[in-house]
């Protein structure tokens, strides 16, 4: 595996002891080149001003590789500026990549598992960005911001609290009849109707995250 740093990304933590205050969302797919981007833009376009800083990475990254044409495309449909579509390059995820983030945003069952197991101190930040959106359809904003407040001012363990009751709702919500459901369909070398459907699957849960992270840190 390549040992890669996206560090570049984020913005360099400063050498005191107080924690840095932006919240750090990292999407997850298998080459990064498809969805986990596509995610990764349409989170950052969406969330500002919020102070969250997103990165992307693959399970198997095609490291260096842009975006591809069709994702790009949909990308632009959607709100996210050319330029940040472009300056697109696939990384491989690694340990490093998880070891600040707050919440891991996974587009299958299979990522969310390899990011865990890269990371198992993520295991209740991390989710498929379905399961994201099935969970938090019943959690209001107001509930929201009752957990965000009672866990303080610190943005991360607002955010930690928030995703806390996410995770007691995994063993309080029926999962999918299907299991697939909890994923989001590959569309790397599918036509195009494939990408919109992956988009599709996908948007709920964009929304989801950015309702959830817009209450946790108002």
């Amino acid at each position: 595996m390549l040992d890669l740093d996206l560090s570049s990304l984020f913005a360099d933590r400063g050498d005191d002891d107080a924690p840095e205050p932006t919240v750090r969302l990292l999407t997850v797919c298998t080459g990064n080149i498809c969805r986990s981007p596509l995610a990764e833009q349409l989170l950052r376009t969406r969330m500002r001003p919020l102070d969250v800083a997103v990165a992307s990475a693959g399970t198997r990254g095609l490291t260096g590789r842009p975006m591809t044409d069709d994702a790009r495309r949909l990308a632009s449909g959607l709100g996210v500026a050319p330029d940040d579509a472009a300056a697109h390059r696939a990384r491989w995820m690694d340990e490093s990549h998880l070891a600040d983030v707050d919440l891991v945003l996974a587009m299958t069952r299979e990522h969310r598992a390899a990011a865990v197991a890269l990371a198992p101190s993520r295991t209740r930040a991390a989710f498929t960005v379905r399961e994201f959106a099935r969970l938090a359809e019943g959690l209001d904003d107001a509930a929201v911001r009752t957990a965000a407040r009672a866990a303080g001012t610190d943005p991360h363990a607002r955010v930690r609290a928030v995703l806390a009751l996410l995770a007691v709702r995994r063993g309080e919500t029926p999962p999918p009849a299907d299991p697939a459901d909890a994923d989001v369909v590959d569309p790397y070398g599918q036509p195009w109707e494939v990408y919109q459907r992956s988009a599709a699957q996908m948007l709920p849960g964009i929304e989801a995250v950015v309702r959830v992270m817009r209450a946790a840190l108002s």
